[in-house]
């Protein structure tokens, strides 16, 4: 094993990696898909934003913006954004205002 993969414990931060990490760029095809989820959330469903070109800082950003507007909580999972929710119809609004060419997927 390397050592510079491996974790370290400390009480004062918890665990934490000798390398920071890097950023990803996550690539679409175009078209900006918005679906609500439900499945492994024990019922509660989410909205999920698939599909969005950029860094994870770049898509942090739109995320807050989307909380923001929502009211609501969310995540960035993978280059997916997760909204609390059913909220496909704000934040297809919100993408369209921003020059996104956006489908609702899924049921």
């Amino acid at each position: 094993m390397s050592s510079k993969n491996r974790l370290v414990y400390s009480t004062d931060r918890g665990r934490i990696k000798d390398s920071p990490a890097e950023e990803k760029r996550h690539q679409g095809d175009g078209i900006v898909r918005i679906q609500r989820e439900t499945k492994g959330r024990k019922g509660k469903g989410v909205t999920c934003v698939r599909g969005v070109d950029g860094t994870d800082s770049e898509l942090k950003l739109l995320l807050a913006e989307l909380k923001k507007r929502c009211g609501c909580g969310g995540a960035l999972k993978d280059g997916v954004i997760e909204i609390q929710g059913d909220k496909r119809e704000e934040v297809k609004a919100v993408l369209e205002t921003k020059n996104y060419k956006v489908k609702l997927a899924g049921g």
